[in-house]
């Protein structure tokens, strides 16, 4: 029997739907920005539907659905989370099978990008997915390191003083050759 409870984000305009079991791989992140991109997620799909909803994010035993500002929240939680119920009850896939998530090219990376990525994936993602998002290490050039924000956290009011007052600080903190944190295509 599938259980949905909702938590609230940072991000006024994203909610976190928790449910009782893994709906992708542990790991896996699909962020889709709109219904173009939400191809290979049937359950994102449907989501789109709703024309309120303006981006879905899937990972782990969640998905955070953003929302249009001009909607209230109290006025399509239920609807959300009884179309996530029911689409989970009919057994039906949550992304197509095979299909992964897209992959960054595997370059080599530097002794720093491995420090940062490290550094985020034990201090920062654990609270950002607490909150419906994720963070995705981007780059590190010319002392800049270049994070994705993804779900509730993108387009999130809050996100950039993050950003900047807690990961560019623990950063720059543990890794002297930090010198900036900055968000990718937000």
């Amino acid at each position: 029997m599938t259980n949905i409870y909702l938590e609230e984000s940072p991000n006024p305009n994203s909610l976190k739907f928790v449910v009782n079991y893994m709906l992708v791989n542990d790991g896996e992140i699909f962020d889709f920005p709109d219904l173009a991109s939400a191809k290979i997620s049937p359950l994102a799909q449907e989501l789109f539907k709703y024309e309120y909803v303006k981006r879905v994010f899937i990972m782990n035993n969640f998905v955070t659905i953003t929302k249009d500002e001009e909607v209230e929240w109290y006025t399509v939680k239920e609807n959300l989370r009884h179309a996530i119920y029911n689409y989970l009850e009919s057994k039906k896939p949550v992304v197509i099978e095979g299909a992964s998530p897209e992959k960054k090219g595997d370059e080599e990376e530097s002794e720093i990008s491995l420090k940062v990525r490290t550094l985020l994936d034990e201090y920062v993602k654990p609270a950002v997915e607490q909150d419906g998002g994720a963070i995705e290490f981007h780059s590190f050039e010319d002392g800049v390191v270049k994070v994705l924000l993804q779900g509730s956290c993108s387009g999130c009011p809050s996100s950039m003083i993050t950003l900047k007052s807690g990961i560019e600080n623990l950063l720059k903190s543990m890794i002297p050759e930090v010198t900036a944190v900055e968000a990718e295509g937000v």
